[in-house]
């Protein structure tokens, strides 16, 4: 069968209504989903515990959309480690898009415990909520992570290695979690395997803040920057509004061949930190002219860290309908221009 493009769902989405629940709601990636979702006329209800989400990130999309529109949100403070959160949070929700978790590899070296009890505990929480409230489909946050040690570029779905981190195990055991409950309760699931995600509200401060956000508040400060290893270590950088649609196709798509499934969500392409720094300069570097001298340190190379990361997004684009509309240079420009607005204020 035909798949909807992304252009035809939105229309659709613009004159039905349903109840989507995301998780994680206070943070980057579920922010922005909660803005797009509202902007589209849906009921949207979010459940986070602040433990990496931000009401400042609540505040910007609720100025974004208008107090009109923002009456279509409720929000459940709550954890998705706790059952009855998770049960209070799917009361009547069609769709739910989990995007709850403990990311970063170094913290789940750090702290592996917290890292299982969010990142498997959490979701097996959720899977059951979702179950029992009979939610049409689960769409969830998988990983590149889960890719581990396997050397082919660019990553399939179906070849993964062994992983490399705490964090990486939870993210695998997700899928493997969402795959019995499709096949012992009929839950219809799909899973999202992102890729260096970056854009709007992602924080930019704290010890396991995401490269790009970090480097942007670093540069702009004029304070020194840090790359791991020799800067040729790559990434395929994935711009929110990619996730975003991607997480919609997901939750929506019609084809019972696409459901059950898990995706690459990226861009197949690749950027190493060394390009990544030089395109940060240059769109710094007239609003900014100490960035254009800026020279980076080189550091050690981190554990648990993959050296080269390239998906291979046909999957999604055959089944889902997914087409990336930002490449790394139009998400880096947009980005910048909101990290400019929040963060300069900050640095005086």
């Amino acid at each position: 069968m035909t798949v909807t493009t992304f252009s035809d769902l939105q229309q659709h989405l613009r004159t039905n209504r349903y109840h989507w629940l995301v998780t994680g709601a206070a943070g980057f990636i579920g922010s922005n989903l909660v803005e797009a979702l509202l902007r589209l006329n849906q009921r949207v209800t979010g459940l986070d515990n602040f433990a990496t989400g931000f009401q400042h990130n609540f505040d910007q999309v609720r100025a974004l959309v208008g107090e009109q529109i923002w009456q279509q949100f409720n929000f459940v403070e709550g954890d998705i480690r706790v059952p009855a959160d998770c049960a209070r949070a799917c009361e009547g929700v069609d769709y739910v898009l989990h995007e709850a978790a403990l990311g970063s590899v170094s913290r789940s070296i750090a702290d592996p415990v917290t890292t299982n009890d969010t990142n498997i505990s959490g979701f097996l929480n959720m899977l059951v909520a979702s179950r029992d409230a009979k939610v049409k489909r689960f769409v969830y946050a998988a990983s590149s992570s889960t890719y581990g040690d396997h050397p082919t570029l660019p990553k399939q779905e179906d070849v993964i290695g062994n992983p490399l981190s705490p964090y990486a195990v939870t993210k695998y055991v997700n899928e493997l979690y969402a795959g019995v409950f499709a096949r012992t309760y009929g839950s219809e699931t799909v899973g999202l395997r992102y890729f260096n995600v970056f854009g709007p509200r992602q924080d930019p401060h704290g010890a396991y803040a995401a490269v790009i956000p970090q480097w942007i508040a670093q540069l702009i400060a004029n304070k020194p920057l840090r790359i791991n290893g020799d800067g040729e270590t790559s990434r395929d950088f994935c711009f929110i509004d990619n996730v975003v649609q991607a997480n919609l196709l997901a939750a929506t798509a019609t084809d019972a061949g696409a459901v059950n499934q898990v995706y690459n969500v990226a861009l197949n392409e690749r950027t190493s930190l060394n390009q990544l720094h030089t395109m940060m300069c240059d769109l710094l570097g007239e609003q900014f002219p100490h960035v254009r001298q800026h020279q980076p340190d080189y550091v050690d190379f981190r554990a648990g860290d993959v050296r080269h990361s390239q998906a291979d997004i046909s999957k999604a684009s055959e089944l889902l309908g997914y087409a990336p509309t930002h490449r790394i240079g139009e998400g880096l420009a947009q980005a910048m221009t909101w990290y400019v607005a929040n963060l300069t204020g900050q640095q005086q």
